[in-house]
């Protein structure tokens, strides 16, 4: 009667005699053990081949299923095992290595719901069963972690989603589904090496899977290589035409391409304006998108510079950085708007930045450019005390001279206080040792090279250098004011 139930009458070859119930039923069992020997030995595909002979012969034997699920399950091929497993049950609901096996299969393939009234049932079965219990607590955390994840990716905490995903993956090692969600976490955290990993391993085992492909194109994009992303976007949409992530990528990738082609075409132009704008607008279009952000930042802040808006290339070149801390581009264009303010301690750190990455001598010149800048600023500004650009002829210095001598003379401002006096006093001496160094070619070159005017005996301080020019002031404001209208008198 068992032979009955459980084994059909298999169709042989005509020529042959037909096997009796209880022949097919001994063959099987002997597959069986065949395929329980293998197992043993770890040769999980000759068992796999001796089980599926026993389940040829007798097709409604529970446990031939149940002992094939086993070995799929050893070999990772879940799904095949799901099917064996839930087989197993439906001709004996009360296998309870069967409803174990099913929710096994669940749980590895990220079904946490489904696995939890598998081992439910496994316990009505059998109430103390230690495996179920535990693997109850496994499909709890599962969910669990599914939970904190959409919050996490709600909250755009990539790193939170990763860490989930990661810990739920310990107990559902095939599900795709928490494998794509972790690597499309990594490429918004801008780790695309290893999200790119994640995804070719997918696609090496299902090159049709339309979320790896979405993923593998959505690091390429987030790497700037804009065509090849959109290659990946259209084949996902190919294999799943509602794929909305990847719709939405397509478009964006397409449209930033646009935009930003737009832009470098209106720079090219010199149409600074309309770049300037073409470029803002790119960066409204996708903020995930770093690497390529970091490059319009960076290039709106070269139109910015062009335009004068200094401070704004400077905070773009900034942003451009925090974006992607190893832009050399937006470093060296930082620096130069540094330079054009007059800020010179940051134009250094951002150019010992460049040097340290890339030791070109290029690189060598610009800091040591800015270096000389520097060490030039902490003097003082002998231009700005005369009031002149850095450009002017000997005529304009002498005549800047004349003028801010005759405003800061102390006997022009002998009625005034004592504390006036002094600070003009203080500004006509500076006004004179300006005057000597840049009316004289040979100081003024040394000093434009940024070289210390104390070197080779040009000692710039003491009374000699004061008095000369106290008394080239006296003759100048005798001659040029007319008799008695001011009265000098050295001590």
């Amino acid at each position: 009667k068992m032979a009955t139930e459980n084994c059909d009458t298999v169709n042989m070859d005509p020529d042959m005699d037909l096997l009796s119930d209880e022949e097919l039923e001994r063959e099987a069992e002997g597959f069986k053990e065949q395929g329980n020997a293998f197992y043993i030995k770890k040769d999980y595909a000759e068992a796999f081949n001796y089980y599926t002979k026993a389940i040829d012969m007798c097709p409604k034997n529970a446990s031939y299923y149940g002992n094939r699920a086993a070995t799929l399950m050893m070999l990772c091929r879940y799904r095949e095992a799901l099917e064996d497993s839930q087989q197993a049950v439906r001709l004996d609901n009360t296998f309870m290595k069967g409803h174990l096996r099913e929710g096994k299969c669940h749980l590895s393939l990220g079904n946490a719901m489904a696995a939890t009234r598998c081992f439910q049932r496994v316990l009505e079965l059998e109430p103390d069963n230690s495996q179920a219990q535990q693997e109850l607590k496994n499909a709890d955390s599962i969910l669990e972690y599914e939970r904190m994840a959409e919050i996490g990716f709600d909250k755009r905490d990539f790193r939170m989603v990763v860490f989930c995903m990661d810990r739920a993956l310990e107990s559902a090692t095939a599900c795709h589904r928490f494998k794509i969600l972790k690597a499309e976490c990594l490429a918004l955290l801008g780790r695309y090496p290893e999200a790119q990993s994640v995804a070719s391993d997918i696609l090496r085992m299902d090159s049709t899977n339309a979320d790896a492909l979405y993923v593998r194109g959505l690091c390429l994009y987030y790497e700037d290589c804009i065509d090849k992303a959109v290659q990946f976007f259209v084949q996902a949409l190919r294999m799943a035409p509602d794929h909305d992530k990847a719709r939405l990528a397509c478009r964006n990738a397409k449209a930033l391409k646009a935009k930003k082609e737009e832009g470098n075409k209106a720079f090219k132009e010199g149409n600074f304006e309309a770049a300037y704008e073409l470029y803002s607008e790119a960066l409204t279009i996708d903020p995930n998108n770093i690497k390529t952000n970091a490059k319009l930042y960076c290039n709106r802040a070269t139109v910015g510079s062009k335009l004068k808006k200094l401070e704004q290339a400077i905070e773009d070149c900034t942003k451009a950085i925090k974006l992607d801390e190893t832009y050399i581009k937006a470093y060296l264009r930082r620096a130069q708007c540094y330079m054009d303010t007059e800020q010179y301690e940051e134009a250094v750190r951002d150019y010992e930045k460049v040097y340290q990455t890339e030791k070109t001598k290029e690189h060598k010149h610009l800091l040591k450019n800015a270096q000389l800048e520097l060490k030039k600023s902490k003097r003082k500004d002998y231009y700005k005390v005369l009031g002149v650009d850095k450009n002017a002829t000997e005529e304009e210095i002498k005549k800047a001279y004349r003028k801010r001598a005759l405003l800061h003379h102390p006997d022009r401002h002998s009625g005034s206080s004592p504390e006036v006096q002094k600070e003009e006093e203080k500004k006509f001496k500076e006004v004179g040792e300006a005057f000597s160094v840049l009316s004289d070619p040979k100081k003024k070159s040394r000093y434009d090279s940024g070289q210390d005017l104390e070197d080779d005996g040009m000692n710039m301080g003491g009374e000699h250098l004061v008095t000369g020019f106290l008394l080239f002031t006296c003759t100048f404001f005798v001659s040029a004011s007319g008799p008695g209208n001011f009265f000098f008198q050295f001590g």
